[in-house]
């Protein structure tokens, strides 16, 4: 999801029964649905538990919106503490997203669904080709003897 849906994501978005994840009025002012996996639906009711969101499922100082900057921020600490020195934007980690899906043999039409797209050309800007997929492309010249 966008950064900004993230932050507007609220706690009755969440539909642990159906495992699945209300994005509303996103860009183009659609609503859709994303999966929600077992593992994190997991680690979000421990999250709950913990922080107990009153409205907003991040939530900032005194149940407030939680703000971009500090989402940013969030996200710098943990490359800080991986170790990580690429440059890694929040927007990064959408990229990845639909490159993995692509990896994992995902239909593109439904990586554009996920991601909110209108175009699919959007989409395939999104999804990088990895070397691993490079190397399995047949030499053509074995075709031509």
């Amino acid at each position: 999801m966008r950064s900004g849906e993230l932050i507007n994501l609220k706690i009755s978005h969440i539909d642990g029964q159906r495992d699945q994840v209300k994005i509303v009025a996103s860009k183009g002012r659609k609503d859709r649905y994303l999966p929600l996996p077992k593992d994190l639906k997991e680690r979000l009711r421990e999250y709950y538990k913990l922080y107990k969101p009153k409205e907003y499922l991040i939530e900032g100082y005194n149940h407030s919106r939680y703000s971009a900057s500090s989402l940013r921020a969030v996200l710098a600490k943990a490359l800080e503490k991986s170790g990580i020195n690429k440059k890694v934007t929040l927007h990064t980690l959408r990229h990845s997203y639909a490159t993995h899906l692509m990896e994992a043999g995902v239909n593109i039409r439904v990586i554009q669904e996920l991601l909110g797209h209108n175009d699919i050309k959007t989409t395939l800007i999104y999804t990088h080709v990895s070397r691993i997929h490079l190397d399995k492309i047949p030499n053509v010249m074995q075709f031509l003897q």
